[in-house]
């Protein structure tokens, strides 16, 4: 009988419930009792779905506060000296917010351990921070308690934890000069594997059957080192006497195939939603007697599942295998919303099209039972509405556009080039008049209760269209002279109009269909809801020209114009699955460089481009990153295409490690990129140095991620040691990231800071 379980689930809740603790917890408006009962709540029912849903295992330890790796960090006790943390006692929840955001209700604020993306995703880790001979011990009982937890309510447990060579791979240290792939964290091994037998010997205390070690890291380029030492650890893993599953998911495995040929592990778990092409690798490797995990529902996205087609792949195997067959998402559903129950405003056809995470549960069981000797009535008929639901996508006419693809047609002829960098900048500054060290802000501003309030109740009705523009008229009024006095160089309007730097495109693009209540966790407290992308995208009207030229007309300073980038769009939407996303990218540049025209035309002179998941789209395999470059790159340049020399175009991009695309990155030719290094403590700006980067750069100088407030002198040194690298006739002043999830208070601080050591830096 084949087996089904699940890699993980959301922990969000479905109305964003943990989100609301969280922040009620650290505003002081709830004790860390409610905290812990609001978790408590959200697991119980989390797992009761799945136990529901007929899974035979439950994932314990998919739980989060704030992300899971940092979790895990702080349960081996790797906390940073700066936190204060006692070897002798257990690290405080308290301690693991000060880590995630630099503050917490208790605690000496400190500055906030990096922060980057999980592979290609749009979910955020917390960087572990690495340093030579460091030692570990089980400092937090989480996991232990929350195994008992699930057991108390009668389910059948499968904890989850990361792998220690995945760890290691993430980790950071002023130490590791090689990054990611240095051989010498392979060192920490021996004092991290003895921690990770006792983590594994107290769960096979707790009576668990299995545990799930993942490694993605074998869906990357390994060196030899790093392939070799999956022998070595997981035999000595393999000593704790409890069942391991190793997962792996988000790539093909290929030469790491091998890695896997005679593992000592009892169960390896592999994604066919992203690589269904690799099963046959992986059965010349993996035992008849090991569990082979199948992830053939896809946990990245929201359409509904081709179980035919599922079926197919594998009903010769679940003969075969038996219990030693085990089906399963890809990966942990942590990238889709909770719940498609909770939309109740899309439309039935659309609707039918989708599936979230409760409902990939639905489809797993349904292909499990399917599989069966004498398969249910109740999946026969879910099959056959699966049948009729993809055909039905298929032939539905709304997915086509017959104008937008006779124009990405005739986009090929368009000359993407404009004047050389160094003839634009002396007509931009020309036409600006901008000072040495210019300082601007990423774009938003902080959006207040009553923005919120506004754009609901315009939404619903309760607000008439005209007294909605109004209060936004008077909030962008608000933000610019704000900023003129306190004497910002660059203005931005502030994007009080903007529900998500995504979703608001997406609701006056064609093609683009949205959720009520479709949030993911993309870091902390902060959710996401992606837009879904479901046919051919156009642009029918202006969509942030009438705001930027308002803002304009209330001042002298240049106020940017700000769009969302084509490939930030594509990332960080739900994209259709029945084309390339390299042709959906087009259409979503096309439809934008229709805007930047607009703007230009309307007295617009700067207009920022954001990209700031332009890395994250970059493939995990090296081999596949100059066909992904080739046409991000391209993409960014078409929605360009025309604009005068004199209009200066920014970009912004985010946590991203620049070091090995850079040429990319030039070559998307933007007048200013503005870059996040306060964290990294600008060692971003290596890459660009050493790469002798043409254009202006903005190496944002706070992390507006956490909520302490800078001192001048730190943002002065910070552009000192910028200086040191690059000219400093090349460098603005500006934030990491926009100031949407900030307060006001704290915004303002910042701001008077750092335009004060803008200041300081003209006149040393």
């Amino acid at each position: 009988m084949t087996i089904t379980h699940n890699l993980g689930f959301p922990r969000i809740g479905v109305q964003r419930e943990l989100k609301r603790a969280l922040e009620a917890y650290w505003s002081g408006a709830q004790s860390a009792q409610d905290l812990e009962d609001t978790g408590r709540e959200l697991r119980a029912r989390h797992w009761k779905l799945q136990a529901a849903a007929g899974l035979d295992f439950v994932p314990v330890g998919d739980f989060a506060w704030y992300d899971h790796v940092l979790e895990w960090t702080t349960l081996l006790g790797a906390v940073p000296a700066r936190f204060a943390q006692s070897d002798r006692e257990p690290v405080a929840l308290d301690t693991l917010f000060r880590m995630g955001r630099g503050r917490a209700p208790t605690g000496t604020p400190a500055a906030a351990c990096e922060m980057t993306k999980w592979f290609d995703t749009n979910y955020h880790y917390l960087v572990p921070e690495l340093v030579p001979n460091q030692s570990y011990r089980i400092a937090r009982r989480y996991l232990f308690d929350q195994i008992e937890e699930a057991q108390a309510l009668g389910h059948r447990v499968k904890p989850v934890i990361p792998g220690p060579l995945t760890w290691l791979w993430l980790g950071k240290g002023d130490a590791f000069s090689q990054g990611a792939t240095d051989p010498a964290k392979l060192d920490l091994l021996d004092n991290l594997l003895p921690v990770y037998q006792q983590v594994l010997q107290q769960i096979k205390e707790l009576g668990v059957e299995w545990v799930q070690i993942d490694e993605p890291i074998l869906g990357l380029d390994l060196p030899p080192a790093w392939q070799s030492a999956f022998k070595v650890v997981y035999k000595q893993l393999a000593q704790a006497g409890i069942p391991i599953l190793l997962a792996t998911y988000f790539e093909h495995l290929h030469e790491n195939v091998e890695v896997l040929n005679g593992l000592p592990v009892q169960g390896v778990h592999i994604d066919l939603v992203r690589a269904p092409d690799q099963l046959d690798d992986v059965l010349a490797v993996v035992s008849d007697e090991q569990v082979l995990s199948l992830g053939l529902i896809d946990g990245r996205n929201v359409w509904r599942t081709d179980l035919d087609k599922a079926r197919a792949l594998v009903e010769t195997l679940a003969v075969r295998r038996g219990d030693r067959l085990w089906l399963a998402p890809s990966c942990s559903l942590l990238h889709v919303p909770v719940d498609l129950d909770a939309e109740h405003e899309l439309d039935a056809e659309l609707r039918g099209w989708l599936s979230f995470a409760t409902q990939k549960l639905d489809e797993l069981a349904w292909l499990a039972d399917s599989l069966s000797t004498i398969p249910s009535s109740t999946s026969q008929t879910a099959l056959q509405r699966q049948r009729l639901a993809l055909q039905g996508r298929k032939d539905s006419g709304r997915i086509h556009n017959k104008v937008t693809q006779k124009d990405l047609v005739a986009s090929a002829d368009l000359d993407r080039n404009r004047a050389p960098f160094a003839q634009r900048i002396l007509r931009q500054q020309e036409k600006l008049g901008l000072p040495a060290y210019p300082t601007t802000t990423i774009g938003s501003f902080p959006q207040t209760p009553e923005i919120r309030v506004s754009r609901r109740d315009w939404k619903s009705g309760a607000l008439s269209d005209s007294a909605y523009q109004a209060a936004m008229r008077k909030e962008i009024e608000h933000v610019i002279r704000f900023q003129e006095r306190i004497g910002l160089d660059v203005l931005v309007h502030g994007e009080a109009e903007r529900n998500d730097m995504v979703e608001y495109f997406g609701e006056l693009l064609g093609g683009f269909a949205f959720t009520q209540n479709g949030w993911v966790q993309s870091y902390g407290s902060r959710c996401v809801k992606p837009p879904i992308i479901f046919g051919d995208v156009a642009r029918p009207a202006p969509m942030t020209v009438a705001w930027s030229a308002y803002a304009q007309s209330l001042t002298e300073k240049p106020v940017k114009g700000m769009l969302t980038g084509p490939v930030t769009i594509l990332q960080w939407s739900f994209v259709r699955d029945d084309q390339p996303r390299e042709t959906t990218c087009r259409q979503l540049a096309l439809a934008l460089r229709q805007e930047v025209v607009d703007l230009e035309n309307a007295g617009i002179a700067v207009i920022q481009i954001d990209e700031p998941a332009f890395r994250e789209g970059l493939p995990l395999r090296r081999a596949d990153w100059s066909r992904y470059l080739e046409w991000a790159v391209d993409c960014f340049r078409l929605s360009t295409v025309g604009v005068k020399d004199e209009t200066q175009i920014h970009t912004h991009m985010c946590y991203s490690e620049f070091n090995d695309i850079i040429q990319a990155i030039a070559a998307m030719d933007a007048d200013v990129i503005t870059i996040e290094t306060s964290r990294s403590n600008m060692e971003l700006l290596a890459a660009f140095e050493d790469f002798q980067y043409p254009n202006d750069i903005g190496p944002g100088v706070y992390d507006i991620h956490s909520p302490n407030v800078p001192d001048t002198e730190w943002m002065v040194a910070l552009m000192q040691k910028a200086a040191q690298r690059l000219h400093p006739q090349r460098l603005w002043v500006n934030p990491d990231c926009g100031l949407k999830t900030r307060g006001w208070a704290e915004t303002e601080a910042a701001l008077v800071r750092m335009v004060g050591a803008a200041q300081a830096l003209r006149y040393t």
